[in-house]
């Protein structure tokens, strides 16, 4: 580990940072020094304001992941260097305003039933009774299932934020129906990632994604369909 990674991973983690926004932030700056073969302490605002226009011009990247990108420089450049960081001179990205594709209740029922597996099909029920985010269903645990109260815990959600959300009996069935089916039965987590082998893992948010993805494509729906901006958050309130 390089004396500058291991600065920044240490002002990350002082500051409680997620796993996920760390690995992103890190990569991010490694990106950066690799793009121009130059130690990143050495980059300055002309290197970056050159890669930003990379990020769009060479690589089609929203302006979402591109503010992204500059957050986890400017966390790199303020934070852990202790440099001066000018917006005038780095400006964010202006984000397009997008209407969400909202899924009427038919093609919901459409899209879970075209779930290629049962493992699946849990997914996308757990995401559409409860409109949690993709990272947040990955790291839900066993015990986070709460049949007394009716609640589901979510932990570290958006901003860290812990949460409840509220839990249907149809979906404690559906919960009750998968943790029958799962062949291990010693894992913490609620999605274990390798079902059948002893690693104690969550699944990647890949997951839910792809499970949506091709659902959506079995069942023929037209629409732009993954869980994170578009579906089944929205569809359930």
């Amino acid at each position: 580990m390089t004396r500058l990674r291991k600065m920044m991973l240490e002002e990350l983690q002082r500051r409680n940072y997620s796993q996920d926004t760390t690995r992103h932030y890190i990569r991010t700056v490694e990106d950066f020094a690799r793009r121009f073969k130059c130690p990143p302490d050495r980059l300055g605002p002309r290197h970056i304001r050159e890669y930003q226009a990379e990020l769009f011009q060479k690589w089609k990247l929203s302006p979402g992941t591109v503010t992204n990108r500059l957050s986890a420089l400017r966390f790199f450049y303020t934070k852990t260097l202790r440099k001066a960081w000018s917006v005038a001179e780095t400006p964010y990205p202006k984000k397009q305003r997008r209407i969400p594709t909202i899924l009427s209740q038919e093609e919901v029922v459409r899209l879970i039933d075209a779930a290629g597996t049962a493992f699946h099909r849990t997914l996308l029920i757990t995401l559409y009774a409860t409109g949690l985010r993709c990272a947040e269903l990955t790291r839900l645990k066993v015990g986070d299932i709460d049949s007394q109260r009716m609640v589901i815990h979510v932990r570290g959600g958006k901003w860290g934020k812990d949460r409840d959300v509220m839990l249907s009996p149809k979906l404690l069935g559906e919960l009750r129906e998968h943790w029958r089916r799962l062949p291990r039965k010693s894992s913490a987590w609620l999605f274990p990632g390798n079902r059948w082998h002893n690693s104690d893992q969550p699944i990647d948010t890949k997951t839910p994604r792809h499970a949506c993805q091709q659902a959506a494509k079995r069942a023929g729906l037209k629409k732009a369909v993954h869980p994170h901006t578009t579906l089944l958050r929205h569809s359930s309130t």
